[in-house]
């Protein structure tokens, strides 16, 4: 006889054994327990009905005929579909071989004949559930492998799992992609000895080698690996230590081919060079243009001490022309000529350093020097707007690291709009050029002016290229300014004074400070 008795399908119960009498008993005591109970008078049927229904506990009888509770236990454990099944041996015998031979076969209980109602639901009940929850968490296992393995399989970078002497357990779709070579093919494969060609010569100094053996992580870029052919390729590769119980059994690497991204960082940086060159290109265009605004009172400049050197050459031509030349006076005339000679050469000094294109390095600048040397500069400006200039730096204002050429650019192209400003509206205030300390490593450099100020809603486009608020102007000397105070790790803005005119400011890196300590979110944090 061989049927199904409930049809709870919550947990299955396989009742064995030859004797009607027996399976009436334990049918009777577990009827009602919510159990699933499936029978069987013979271990043949007990097989094929484990087989089918996989049952989590099989209350099996030892002394049956033809084929015994032993054998049936034997091959349960055999069969992969039915090996997790607890089987429950029932049986009059009490020696201890006979019991101890059912759990060497793989017998998980042993319950005595005859049975005790109470003792066979309570082992019952336990091993269904320890069964039910091995099942669920072999379920869960095979759910977090398949996730594990859909996960792997879908990364585009290689992944190779190693011994502790690289040799390879696991690879990735894509690490087989990447080094063009099966998978069946990889494993087994020394890692060392597949991917690099100076394996032999140094070992110990082979990337991923300290993790393999040490347990000590890596992250390396630029690495050459070598594919299945022989062919090389950039890679970037991490490597984490495999640990398990304590101990260290091999590594993870997980590898990428770099070749496309190195090119796009050799053709960003040939971009950004050039890109750079076209800036100091403009940057050098618009101080010749500057200085071709500056050329009428420049010429006028230099023809001072030329006109004093003329007029004293010829004092000292009538004195040597005397039969009884004056030596004290002539001396002091040519002295005269040497300083105006000197006043002249400093003039034109100024104009050759203004004029060069900017040195391929900054340097460490004092910032009265700069600013002082600058006010000189902007001193036609001043007299052709019949305007002033007064320059104030506190006596312990520390140096700064920036291109002397570029920041005096900035700094005279400053001046000469705040000098045009304030000349607009017929004001003798000076124009104030002034430096402060922000924080411990930033300089701020600001150029007020006395003029109308600037319109509403300037902000937004006050240094876009193109952008002026001049009627001649073209909209490229605030933009260029911006583009050269940037290139210092700097930054450029202004604001409105509340008396009127306006004021802008830019910002240069103290000599030695780290990092980017003038960028704009520092520079609004301090104001």
């Amino acid at each position: 006889m061989t049927e199904p008795v409930s049809e709870n399908s919550e947990v299955t119960v396989l009742l064995v054994d030859d004797n009607p009498q027996n399976l009436k008993v334990l049918y009777e005591t577990l009827k009602d327990k919510g159990y699933r109970l499936l029978i069987a008078n013979e271990g043949e049927k007990a097989l094929d009905l484990a087989h089918r229904h996989q049952p989590e506990v099989i209350l099996l009888d030892i002394m049956m005929p033809e084929m015994d509770g032993y054998e049936v236990c034997e091959r349960l454990k055999a069969d992969p579909e039915t090996a997790d099944c607890a089987v429950v041996f029932l049986s009059a015998l009490d020696d201890l071989q006979a019991k101890v031979k059912g759990f060497s076969l793989g017998g998980a209980d042993y319950i005595s004949k005859p049975f005790q109602s109470r003792e066979v639901i309570a082992r019952v009940k336990t091993h269904a559930s320890v069964i039910r929850l091995e099942r669920e968490l072999q379920a869960r296992n095979r759910e977090l492998q398949s996730d594990q393995a859909r996960i792997l399989n879908s990364i585009s970078e290689g992944i190779y799992g190693l011994d502790e002497n690289g040799v390879i357990e696991f690879a990735n779709p894509a690490a087989t992609l990447i080094v063009g070579c099966p998978v069946e093919e990889l494993i087994g494969r020394n890692f060392f000895e597949t991917h690099f060609a100076t394996a032999g010569d140094n070992p110990d100094d082979l990337p991923v080698k300290a993790t393999c053996q040490q347990g000590v992580a890596e992250n390396r870029r630029d690495i050459r690996i070598l594919r299945a052919d022989g062919t090389g390729f950039p890679a970037e590769y991490r490597s984490t230590p495999k640990r398990d119980g304590g101990g260290l059994h091999g590594a993870v690497v997980v590898f990428r081919d770099i070749t496309a991204e190195l090119d796009n960082e050799k053709a960003l940086e040939e971009a950004r060079q050039l890109v750079q060159e076209q800036r100091d290109q403009l940057a050098h265009t618009s101080r010749l243009t500057t200085m071709g605004e500056m050329a009428a009172g420049v010429a006028h400049e230099v023809n001072q001490p030329l006109t004093a050197i003329t007029n004293y050459a010829r004092v000292a031509k009538r004195m040597m022309a005397k039969e009884s030349a004056d030596m004290g006076l002539l001396q002091e005339t040519l002295d005269k000529i040497e300083a105006q000679s000197h006043r002249a050469s400093e003039i034109i000094r100024r104009i050759r350093r203004f004029m060069k294109k900017p040195a391929t390095g900054k340097e460490v600048l004092s910032v009265s020097a700069l600013l002082e040397d600058t006010r000189q500069f902007a001193e036609v400006d001043m007299r052709n707007n019949k305007g002033a200039i007064k320059v104030s730096v506190p006596g312990d204002m520390p140096d700064v690291l920036a291109d002397p050429v570029q920041v005096q650019q900035v700094a005279l192209n400053l001046i000469r709009n705040a000098l045009e400003a304030t000349s607009c509206v017929d004001s003798t205030a000076p124009v104030e050029v002034s430096a402060s300390l922000q924080g411990d490593s930033c300089v701020r450099i600001q150029v007020r002016d006395h003029g109308v100020g600037l319109p509403d809603g300037a902000e937004e486009k006050l240094f876009l290229p193109f952008f002026t608020t001049k009627d001649e102007g073209m909209g490229i000397g605030l933009s260029t300014c911006r583009s050269l105070i940037q290139a210092q790790g700097g930054d450029i803005g202004f604001v409105r004074p509340e008396d009127g005119g306006a004021c802008f400011y830019f910002t240069l890196p103290v000599a030695g400070a780290q990092g980017s300590p003038c960028a704009p979110e520092n520079e609004t944090s301090q104001r």
